[in-house]
């Protein structure tokens, strides 16, 4: 019966303990909203026997009013905000949150800033996309080099000039373009080889190169800069020395190697035994890659160097895996910090 059911609902509600602004919501739409039990209570008033009418609706208004006044008085308490004991303590120390960490990488890249910074090095940067003068031609690479085969190469297919970058070397040339010497210059940026991924090779790794061009620069130099170079990143007892290579924009080239730092040059896995470890390719600038770029090499002389940030990296810091440093595992991560 109608009756029962008042009775029903207001013993129900006045149980109810609100707590919040939440709550009160809660209450209303079940309660006194167009939807709610008590008008759908109000609906079935017409279906009362009139000689039961003046009861009926006497309690309906009684449930009404109960369940309003319990209503208003919890939002009059939720828009009062906290009582004194709930009031938030502005003095209490507040709650740490935990810091992130740098990754391996931008530490290294970095602190090969810093050592070029020191030895008057400014940094410059170019896109990553560029088209064959500045990736290869400019560079000296003949027509029929490998490095602009598809297998080392990601063309862009809908422009068949336009490649990913292979190398820094194209911001040189950029930057040789729109300068006149004298100029020190490192490039760090993200390069791109099509190559198998390995835990020795990537698709994708990042490059520092090193640009000094000016009257009168030499051979002895570079072996200088290079010794300087190693002895900052890699601590004081570090020796190096240089092997004859080719690459087509410098000549003479070589590679340079260290003395192993996991073994101090006795011969380990690391360095295969042989103590000494490649990290970097370098060279003097060739003369037809400064005639490209308008500047007379009879009368200025430079010296390029570049390194792989990943390589350096995994010798400071013996990582055996190569792909880690792109998966960003925070297992890995939190463990490398830049000291500062």
């Amino acid at each position: 019966m109608l009756q029962e059911e008042i009775a029903g609902i207001a013993a129900e509600i006045d149980k109810i303990q609100i707590e919040d602004a939440i709550g009160a919501e809660q209450f209303r739409q079940t309660y006194l909203s167009k939807k709610g039990l008590i008008p759908a209570l109000f609906e079935r008033f017409k279906e009362v026997k009139p000689e039961d009418r003046k009861e009926i609706g006497r309690l309906l208004n009684i449930l009404k009013q109960q369940a309003e006044g319990i209503w208003k008085e919890a939002k009059e308490k939720s828009d009062a905000g906290p009582t004194k004991d709930e009031t938030f303590d502005f003095s209490a120390p507040g709650i740490p949150s935990p810091s992130g960490n740098r990754h391996p990488l931008s530490i290294v890249a970095d602190e090969i800033r810093e050592v070029f910074n020191r030895l008057g090095f400014t940094v410059a940067e170019g896109p990553e996309i560029e088209d064959d003068w500045h990736n290869f031609s400019a560079l000296n690479f003949p027509e029929e080099h490998p490095a602009r085969d598809m297998q080392d190469t990601f063309f862009i297919e809908q422009a068949p000039s336009m490649a990913l970058r292979t190398h820094t070397s194209s911001v040189q040339i950029r930057m040789m373009e729109r300068n006149k010497p004298p100029f020190r210059m490192i490039m760090p940026g993200r390069v791109y080889r099509n190559e198998a991924v390995s835990a020795r090779a990537h698709c994708f790794f990042h490059q520092v190169e090193a640009l000094y061009v000016d009257e009168n620069v030499s051979f002895a130099d570079l072996k200088q800069t290079l010794l300087h170079f190693a002895r900052e990143l890699f601590g004081t007892e570090t020796k190096i020395r240089l092997r004859p290579s080719y690459f087509p924009f410098t000549e003479p080239s070589a590679e340079m190697d260290i003395s192993c730092t996991v073994c101090s040059g006795k011969g380990c896995n690391i360095c295969k035994y042989s103590g000494w470890v490649e990290i970097l390719g370098c060279g003097m600038v060739h003369p037809n890659v400064l005639k490209n770029c308008n500047i007379d090499p009879e009368k200025y002389s430079g010296f390029a160097l570049g390194m792989g940030i990943e390589r350096i990296a995994i010798l400071k810091y013996q990582v055996k895996d190569l792909r880690l440093f792109s998966q960003n595992d925070i297992r890995f991560l939190k463990q490398f910090s830049s000291g500062k």
